[in-house]
C-alpha cells in the first residue's frame, strides 16, 4: 500500500467511476484497476462493489474514512519535508547575548518570521561563555555574541562592532573633563558586569594599562541594567551605545580617549561539525548576516 494507491482509491470514490478517476489522475484505466486489485489483495477484503457505478462495501467505508486522514497527513508531511529541504521551514534554536538579544534581534526575527512563517524559532539569552558551551553540546544551532575562546571547535564570523560609551550622571566631575582617559576613572566608582562577562574581561585589560590605585568598582549582574544604576547616581559605567536611545534623564555620555578601545567585536557562531549547515539554519544565518550588515559599525572580515 502506498500513497499513490490511496489517492487513486479516493479519486474513484470522489468521481464515482474508475474511468473518471483515471482521467483525473492522468492514468490509464488499466493502471487504476490494477492498483485497486492489488490493494484489495493486500488487505484481504473487497473494498468496492463493481457494477454500473462503484459502491463501497462495509470494509470499503471503513477504509475510505481512515484513508482520508492518512492521505491528508502524508501530504502534509511531504510538504513539510519539501519546505525543510528548501529552507522554507524548520525548527531553529538561537542563542544570543545582550544587548544584541534585546535590542537588535527582535526586529530581525520579526522580519524573518514574516518572510518564513513556517519556521519555528526559540531564543536562549545568556552570556557568551554559557552560549558557546551549549553550542558545543549541540543544544543550539546558531549563536550571536562576542568571539569564543581560542581552541573551541566553533566557527566565528565577526560582523559588527558593539560600541561602548561612558555613561555618567550629568553633574559628575568627569563631565567637565575635555577628553576622558582610563587614568581619569581612578577615584570614581565604576559599575561593572559579572566576572564571566567577556566585556568585563576586556574592560579590565584596558584599564590595567593605566597605572594608579585600584579601581573602586560595584558589580551589577545585567549589562542592560547598568544605565538605570548610573541614572540613580550609584556610579559611572561603560554601556553599549545601542541601549541608550534615549539616554536616561539626568545622564550624559562620553567616549574613552586614548589608544585603547573598549568596543567589542560581535558575530555569528556555529559548530564546525555542523557544516554544511542545514538549509533552515543557513537561511537564518544569511538573513541575520544581511540585516546586521545594514547597521552602523558593521564589518565583514
Amino acid at each position: 500500500m502506498d500513497l499513490k494507491t490511496l489517492k487513486t482509491f479516493q479519486a474513484i470514490i470522489r468521481s464515482g467511476s474508475f474511468n473518471r478517476a483515471a482521467e483525473e489522475l492522468n492514468y490509464a484505466q488499466s493502471t487504476v484497476t490494477m492498483q485497486i486489485q492489488k490493494l484489495e489483495s493486500d488487505l484481504g477484503v473487497q473494498l468496492l462493489e463493481r457494477g454500473k457505478g462503484v459502491a463501497l462495501t462495509e470494509a470499503g467505508r471503513l477504509f475510505h474514512e481512515q484513508s482520508q486522514r492518512i492521505v491528508q497527513d502524508m501530504e502534509r508531511l511531504q510538504r513539510s519535508i519539501t519546505d525543510l529541504k528548501s529552507g522554507e521551514a524548520g525548527s531553529i534554536r538561537i542563542g544570543a547575548s545582550d544587548p544584541t538579544a534585546s535590542y537588535r534581534l527582535p526586529d530581525i526575527l520579526q522580519k524573518f518570521m514574516t518572510l518564513f512563517p513556517k519556521m519555528e524559532l526559540s531564543v536562549d539569552i545568556s552570556g557568551s561563555g554559557a552560549l558557546c558551551g551549549r553550542m558545543l553540546r549541540g543544544e543550539l544551532d546558531i549563536v550571536i555574541c562576542s568571539a569564543p575562546e581560542l581552541g573551541k571547535e566553533l566557527h566565528f564570523e565577526p560582523l559588527f562592532t558593539e560600541a561602548f560609551v561612558l555613561l555618567l550622571p550629568e553633574d559628575h566631575p568627569l563631565v567637565s573633563v575635555p577628553a576622558v582617559t582610563a587614568d581619569h576613572l581612578r577615584g570614581h566608582r565604576l559599575l561593572i558586569t559579572a566576572p564571566t562577562c567577556p566585556y568585563r574581561k576586556k574592560l579590565e585589560s584596558v584599564l590595567t594599562e593605566a597605572a594608579g590605585p585600584p579601581l573602586d568598582t560595584m558589580e551589577i549582574g545585567s549589562m542592560s541594567a547598568l544605565k538605570f544604576y548610573v541614572a540613580s547616581r550609584l556610579g559611572i559605567a561603560f554601556v553599549p551605545e545601542v541601549i541608550l536611545n534615549p539616554v536616561p534623564a539626568g545622564t550624559v555620555t562620553r567616549r574613552l580617549e586614548g589608544s585603547s578601545t573598549v568596543d567589542m567585536t560581535c558575530g555569528i557562531i556555529c559548530r564546525i561539525a555542523d557544516y554544511p549547515l542545514k538549509p533552515p539554519v543557513r537561511r537564518l544565518y544569511d538573513f541575520i548576516r544581511q540585516e546586521l550588515a545594514a547597521q552602523p559599525g558593521f564589518s565583514l572580515e
